[in-house]
């Protein structure tokens, strides 16, 4: 059934993952999702933009509005919500533009949040002032079906006390982007803060509760050494292990590799409590269940669909459900409509990796207060 509710939306950063957004919302017409606009300074990337809003667009759709500076997208009063995909660096200024815009516009921003703690903060303070706008961070790996099943499993008990998580992303490097803005630090975040923040966020939703310290090792040994930028060559780590420590005795391990193409699964996680544990694989889509007590013989393995998925992409249809969920928090605002990923959701998930670059950098561990102090 048709929504009677339309939102109109604008994006600003239409690279990669713009793009990705934009076909995402094309598959969520029904539910009163309308592109009215982008914003974006690179002329190649808004001619991407608009003929991809070609192939996409249906008779009755209104031609895409394009803006070269994301301030002129919102004083053009032509969208309701604005999805934030630029590169990292430039998130700050920009949502705090948008939070101080006198048009209220609701947001959703792409991991990280911010490059460091102070900016996550004071966006977080600024968004205290206008509490009529919604903001969710774009932590969208929780929404993939096995994660999403091995969540359930977890909340529900049935692993007893969560007391390990264990997070290995086995991946190809970083893809190319817009003027290699993502080969170094200053612009990322450094890769603990880039990437790692998703799965972050994904071990304090298992272990359901905040990080107490930091351990990690990392350096960059294969990716991106022969390549030079401007007179520079690239900072971001390629591989790492990180240990966090958690408010309830829990621990978590992550183990990144960026040079390991030769994976059935990009992601393998797995999460042991005092009865049982559960793993979740992507892309193979499985979730693995057993109990202590019925041991190897009682494993149970599932396979992790969800029928809601109109559109995979680029992320096992997990975006697709996060514009889904937020679309309804947006619709629901003034009937106390929440995002499911909040300001703090998307700081902590920060504070995490900046704890772990430092601690590669210095080679100790680091305290989360250590990191949220410095504002």
């Amino acid at each position: 059934m048709e929504s009677e509710i339309v939102i109109r939306y604008g994006i600003v950063g239409v690279g990669m993952m713009g793009r990705e957004h934009m076909t995402n919302l094309s598959h969520l017409r029904s539910h009163g999702a309308v592109l009215t606009c982008v914003a974006d300074p690179h002329p190649a990337s808004q001619t991407l933009a608009l003929q991809l809003s070609e192939s996409l667009s249906v008779p009755s759709s209104p031609p895409l509005k394009v803006f070269s500076r994301h301030a002129e997208l919102l004083d053009s009063g032509t969208c309701d919500v604005v999805v934030v995909s630029s590169p990292n660096m430039t998130h700050f200024q920009i949502l705090m533009d948008i939070i101080a815009h006198p048009k209220p516009h609701h947001v959703l921003v792409e991991k990280p949040l911010c490059t460091t703690v102070r900016h996550c903060a004071k966006v977080i303070d600024a968004a205290k002032k206008r509490p009529e706008i919604l903001v969710q961070v774009g932590l969208e790996y929780r929404y993939m079906p096995p994660v999403a099943k091995l969540i359930e499993t977890a909340k529900s008990g049935k692993l007893g006390h969560v007391k390990m998580v264990a997070i290995r992303e086995h991946r190809f490097p970083f893809l190319v982007k817009v003027n290699d803005w993502n080969r170094f630090n200053i612009n990322t975040g450094g890769t603990l803060v880039e990437k790692c923040c998703h799965f972050f966020d994904l071990m304090r939703l298992f272990a359901d509760a905040n990080p107490v310290r930091v351990m990690a090792s990392g350096s960059i040994d294969v990716n991106h050494k022969d390549e030079i930028y401007e007179g520079k060559v690239p900072d971001i780590i390629d591989n790492a292990y990180v240990i966090v420590e958690f408010d309830n005795g829990s621990r978590g391990m992550l183990d990144l590799c960026m040079f390991a193409e030769g994976s059935k699964n990009e992601q393998e996680i797995s999460v042991v409590g005092d009865i049982g544990k559960g793993e979740a694989f992507v892309p193979e889509s499985v979730v693995r269940i057993g109990t202590r007590a019925a041991g190897r013989a009682g494993v149970e393995t599932l396979k992790a669909q969800d029928e809601r998925i109109k559109y995979d992409g680029l992320h096992h249809g997990s975006s697709y459900l996060e514009h889904l969920n937020f679309l309804s928090a947006v619709k629901t605002r003034g009937s106390g409509g929440a995002p499911a990923v909040d300001l703090n959701d998307g700081l902590l998930s920060v504070a995490m990796g900046v704890a772990g670059q430092l601690s590669i950098e210095e080679g100790r561990f680091v305290t989360i207060e250590e990191v949220l102090s410095v504002q």
